[in-house]
């Protein structure tokens, strides 16, 4: 009979294509994946994985195995979690959640204000959001969700939609050169200050791309979180989501125009592996980040 902890090992190493990140979502040395990882290859006789540029890639006879391998671990530690019951009221538990700093900004607050009725003793660490790496966090644990914008990276996680972002221009109150709306030839011909597409905020740059165009750049930042001054004391324009820019407007940093061309709303995923470590906690986390999270965005 299969060991469990090797059905473990070899799943997390199928998943992350990584023996040290298999070791990173079990909590484990890497050694001690390694020594799991050549006693699986002696019990089925075959190599099983294969290095390559792009990780630990599976041969056909993994490919099978995983497939009967998850189905069945899921559904004994499924069963296993129907037995513990997760009691949020009561639970110490610590949830990690990735948010970018738009997210804080926008979600944070209300987040605390529900956890602390629902879930009083629970323990939230927020981890800045690196859009590239989410889903290692995901699938090895370092992050139990993330809610940012539509991530193609990230693969086989649970997501659900959360709701729509549209895009607006925040500018100065008085502007010198634009009035009451904005123009296609006004909005080129003005500097820009842009977030760093690493934060997934991209999506204007994309569709002037389709026109042939770039914008003026003048000033790029690493985070939203500096964007009110910088627009209240500066002629620069900030392109960003509407929730956003109606708080900067309600704290006086600027005024709200419409954008002179058309650009797709983005789409806002909350993302989490619950079968991976604490199913019935994570569950209940996932549920009441999708749950909560939209009512929160102020459009």
């Amino acid at each position: 009979m299969m060991d469990l902890n090797l059905v473990r090992v070899f799943i997390a190493i199928y998943e992350t294509r990584s023996v040290s990140g298999a070791a990173d979502r079990l909590f484990i040395t890497q050694p001690s994946a390694s020594y799991a990882l050549s006693r699986l290859r002696n019990e089925t006789n075959d190599e099983l994985f294969k290095r390559s540029r792009a990780g630990m890639e599976p041969t056909p006879i993994a490919l099978q195995l995983y497939k009967v391998f998850k189905k069945s671990l899921t559904g004994i530690e499924k069963a296993v979690a129907d037995t513990r019951n997760f009691v949020p009221a009561t639970s110490r538990q610590k949830f990690r959640l990735a948010l970018s700093d738009l997210g804080e900004l926008l979600l944070l607050p209300g987040l605390v204000a529900s956890l602390r009725v629902e879930a009083p003793h629970i323990q939230l660490e927020v981890v800045a959001i690196e859009s590239l790496r989410l889903n290692d966090w995901l699938l090895t644990g370092k992050v139990d969700a993330a809610i940012c914008n539509r991530n193609e990276t990230i693969s086989s996680a649970q997501r659900e939609l959360l709701l729509y972002e549209r895009y607006v221009c925040l500018l100065n109150e008085q502007h010198p050169r634009i009035g009451s709306t904005l123009s296609f030839d006004e909005y080129m011909r003005e500097q820009h200050v842009i977030v760093a597409a690493s934060s997934g905020h991209h999506i204007v740059e994309d569709r002037l791309k389709e026109f042939g165009l770039e914008r003026d750049i003048a000033l790029e930042v690493p985070r939203f979180s500096a964007l009110g001054e910088l627009i209240s004391s500066s002629e620069l324009l900030v392109t960003l989501p509407s929730a956003a820019a109606k708080i900067y407007q309600r704290r006086g940093n600027g005024r709200l125009l419409e954008l002179p061309f058309q650009v797709a709303d983005q789409e806002v995923f909350v993302y989490a592996h619950t079968e991976i470590g604490d199913i019935s906690a994570k569950t209940w986390f996932y549920n009441f980040l999708k749950d909560i999270a939209p009512g929160l965005m102020d459009h």
